[in-house]
Parts: C-alpha cells; structure tokens; sequence
C-alpha cells in the first residue's frame, strides 16, 4: 500500500542536546534515545545511580521524568508541538537500577489542542513495571520563543509540523471510505 506508515524503526532526534530526559550533552540526564514505530515512540532505558532513590531501584521522579520526555516524542505521531498540562504514573513493580526497561508511549486521543498520552514501561524480564498518562496542550512555536532562543529547536518544531502533516495524509489514504 502506498502511503502506509512503515514500521521499521525510525531514530528521532533529541530535543535540544542539553535536554534532561534526551539530550545527548547533559551527563546529569537520562540520554534517552528515541526511536518511532508506526504509532508508537520507544526508548530502552537503564536506570543507573544518578536515577537512585531506594537501594538498588530508580527514583519515581526519574521514571516520571522519563514518561514526560517520551511523551514529548509522541508529538512526531500527533504532528504539533506541544506542553504537559498534567502526567500520572502508576508504580506497580520496583524498578531496578542497571536493568534495562523499554518505555512505549502512544497517543490515545487528539482532540483540537488536547491530547492525551500513555506509556508502559516493561523490565527486560517482560514485567511490567510502571505504566503512565498524560495530557498535552498543542501550542506554537511563540510559546517556547517567549522562553528563551529557539536555535534548533525550531528547526525540530518545524519538523514536527512537516512530519505530522506527512502521517494525516498518510493516514487519510489508509482508511477505508
């Protein structure tokens, strides 16, 4: 089918190279890395002793912080730069220091600026260990310029807006009429 979404895996770039969660050039952060595929965004992560809270396990704000950055990756699938208005993590298992953990993120919902995200994060034994929601508000590029320079960043906003409008044509000619 032409048009169709592929699902091989798609490297996303970071945020801004000093970014907490994904940037490459901040050793206090999580350095994330980010991949897309189809609907769905994804990172494989180690919790180490910078994310430390109980002996041995990740702090819940360094999950937490982790499923906000990813969310922040699915507005390459909903195609608008966007903010957190608010973000839930359930904790259901201890997360483990040194372990790896694949945190999946989708978009549930977009409706006019509001979106609504979740995420399962899942240790390497195929446990599922946390999981997350969150709601977005869709803005322009004005409200991060109000903040600060936008350097790459708006290279990155702009590219957000070219690949969302890609996958709604690309959606469009997916759907049966």
């Amino acid at each position: 089918m032409s048009g169709a979404v592929s699902l091989e895996p798609e490297q996303l770039p970071p945020h801004t190279p000093t970014c907490m969660g994904c940037g490459p050039e901040n050793p206090h952060g999580l350095q994330m890395t980010v991949f897309r595929s189809g609907h769905e965004v994804y990172t494989d992560l180690v919790f180490d002793d910078k994310h430390a809270g109980a002996p041995g396990l990740a702090h819940g704000g360094a999950i937490a912080a982790a499923c906000d950055d990813l969310f922040g990756f699915t507005l390459w699938i909903a195609g608008t730069p966007a903010v957190t208005r608010d973000l839930a993590v359930g904790y259901l298992r201890p997360v483990p220091l040194y372990q790896s953990h694949r945190i999946v993120a989708r978009v549930d919902d977009h409706e006019g600026r509001t979106l609504h995200v979740s995420a399962t994060g899942t240790g390497h034994d195929g446990v599922v260990r946390f999981t997350a929601t969150a709601t977005f508000i869709a803005v322009d590029a004005e409200h991060f310029a109000a903040h600060g320079d936008l350097g790459a960043f708006g290279e990155m906003l702009a590219r957000f807006a070219r690949q969302g409008a890609s996958t709604e044509r690309n959606d469009h000619n997916d759907r049966e009429d």
